[in-house]
């Protein structure tokens, strides 16, 4: 499995990275489906500090690509309180 390697947050204690995997769809393309995983995931994760692309995968209908689909893994920052 490759290794995601993520900017650690300068602290005075240990860190903890959550990651977490998800599927983003786009119309237009690969690229768009990953931003929109992340974008989707920012509106309840803070502090995303990376993403892995781990597959891309497309809806066919009628021998024409309809829906793109990104597997990504997001990881982020654990939040402690202090």
């Amino acid at each position: 499995m490759p290794v995601v390697l993520i900017d650690m947050p300068e602290t005075h204690g240990s860190s903890v990275v959550k990651i977490i995997e998800l599927i983003g769809s786009s119309p237009n393309g690969w690229e768009e489906a990953v931003d929109n995983a992340v974008k989707e995931a920012a509106k309840t994760v803070r502090n995303i500090k990376g993403v892995d692309l781990k597959k891309c995968t497309a809806k066919v209908v009628d021998d024409s690509i309809v829906e793109y689909r990104a597997v990504v893994k997001i990881a982020f920052v654990v939040d402690r309180e202090e």
